[in-house]
Parts: structure tokens; C-alpha cells; sequence
């Protein structure tokens, strides 16, 4: 865990809050979203401390957070772009990457710890969290637009596909994936410019990694998040209101 490299993706938008905010800044409880993370990261002691990745309103992010290691992504082309931005940035003794996202408020210190464990033990090229799901009810249904993670005949994961990418059939995969993933380093900045942004967004997808990891047959390992409700990240309004709700 030492040689962890955190990167935590900043550069969004808050377009679908209805907001000229950047999506980091946006308020939970008076509180900006990107300032869970950062305040969860602090507590797990690293020795290398984390950057932002930044694109919307760069500036602003950089003059509210403060003293922090920065990378800037020229443009918004998906996380894998992202994450691509900030390798020059990188601690030049880091093993492990590990990447977070501003809008995931309630991803724990047990859940990032339990994955960097796994991640540390077994060796694998790649160690996602993923969160599975009784059913899509109540607030449930705030996740419903996360992407699927398909499993082999072996139960082994297979893939991630987005929901926008998803067959009808996929859509109705419970196990669902909340975005955080630790990664071999060496492996990672090796393949990570195999990726190809032929999707219905026209980004370079991180998810995709999986993928090609999958076709060199390379160790994929997952770990449940601690809670279920680690899932649950505001993507408009409504849902910021339902997790105000739910934190009382």
C-alpha cells in the first residue's frame, strides 16, 4: 500500500446538476463532493500524496482545494484520457495505481483499504470494487445507469460495459461497477494507449482496460465495497437530495 499512487478524476462538469460548477465542487451537506475523497485519502497515510486530475474551470478547483499535486486534461475525452494525463505527474516509486472519482462521497477508508490488501496479496494486473445490488428499487434505482460487470462461465470477471453500451439483457446484471480500480503501474501505462474510443460517447473508456487485460490473460481480481451505499454518487439533483437524505 506504500507505494500507492492515488489519482482521483476531477475534470467534469456539473451539467447534469444544472450547475456552472465543476462536478468536484458541487455541495453535499455544505460540504464539495471532491473533499470526501480527499478526506478519506488523508486518513489512509500514504506516503505519496494523490493528484487531481482537472479540466472545467481548472482554475477554480485549484483555488478552493488548495495545496495539491495537479495534472490538466486538455480535453474531456472520457477517464481513460484522464487518467493518461496525469502519468507525467506520477510519484516515480509507485507500484499501484489507484483511481478514484470527485463524485464518489461515500467510498470508504475499509473499502480502499480491503481492495489495496487484495490488490497487495494476489498480484493481479487489475483490482476493481464493484457493489451488488438486491434489485433497482427505491434508492437503488440511482444506479441504474452504472456500467454492468460481466462475469465468465468461471466467475471470473470477463468486462465492464457501460449502461449506454448495454444490451437489454446486460442491463439486468445486478453487480454493478462504482468506479474505483487499482492497477498494476507498469502494466498500466504500457496499455493504456491500446485504448480506442469506439462507443456511442466517443471517449477513451478506462473500463476498456479490462478488456484488454482479459484478451493477454491477466489476472482480474474484485472486492465488494464495504457497504452497498458506497454506490451511491449524485449525478443530478434528485439524487443529491436523496443522499443529503440518507447522510440526515
Amino acid at each position: 500500500m506504500q507505494n500507492t499512487q492515488i489519482i482521483i478524476l476531477a475534470g467534469g462538469k456539473g451539467t447534469r446538476m444544472k450547475s456552472e460548477e465543476p462536478k468536484a465542487l458541487i455541495k453535499l451537506k455544505g460540504k464539495p463532493l471532491i473533499q470526501y475523497i480527499l478526506d478519506t485519502v488523508s486518513s489512509l497515510n500514504l506516503p505519496i500524496p494523490p493528484i487531481i486530475v482537472v479540466h472545467h474551470k481548472k482554475e477554480l478547483i485549484k483555488e478552493i482545494l488548495g495545496n495539491y499535486l495537479y495534472a490538466e486534461q486538455e480535453q474531456p475525452l472520457g477517464t481513460g484520457h484522464a487518467v493518461a494525463s496525469a502519468k507525467k505527474a506520477v510519484h516515480k516509486d509507485h507500484q499501484t495505481i489507484l483511481v478514484l472519482s470527485c463524485d464518489q462521497p461515500l467510498i470508504s477508508k475499509e473499502t480502499i483499504e480491503r481492495l489495496l490488501k487484495q490488490h497487495a496479496e494476489k498480484k493481479p494486473t487489475i483490482t476493481l470494487a464493484t457493489v451488488l445490488l438486491p434489485d433497482f428499487e427505491g434508492w437503488h434505482s440511482a444506479l441504474r445507469h452504472f456500467g454492468r460487470i460481466v462475469r465468465q462461465a468461471d466467475g471470473t470477471v470477463g468486462g465492464i460495459v457501460e449502461f449506454k453500451d448495454a444490451t437489454e439483457e446486460e442491463k439486468l446484471i445486478k453487480e454493478l461497477n462504482p468506479a474505483v480500480y487499482a492497477f498494476d503501474s507498469d502494466w498500466l501505462w504500457e496499455n493504456i494507449k491500446l485504448l480506442k474510443n469506439e462507443n456511442v460517447q466517443g471517449e477513451y473508456y478506462l473500463t476498456d482496460l479490462i478488456k484488454i487485460a482479459r484478451s493477454q490473460n491477466k489476472k482480474i481480481e474484485a472486492v465488494p465495497v464495504a457497504k452497498t451505499i458506497e454506490g451511491l454518487q449524485p449525478n443530478n439533483k434528485e439524487e443529491l437530495a436523496l443522499l443529503e437524505k440518507i447522510l440526515g
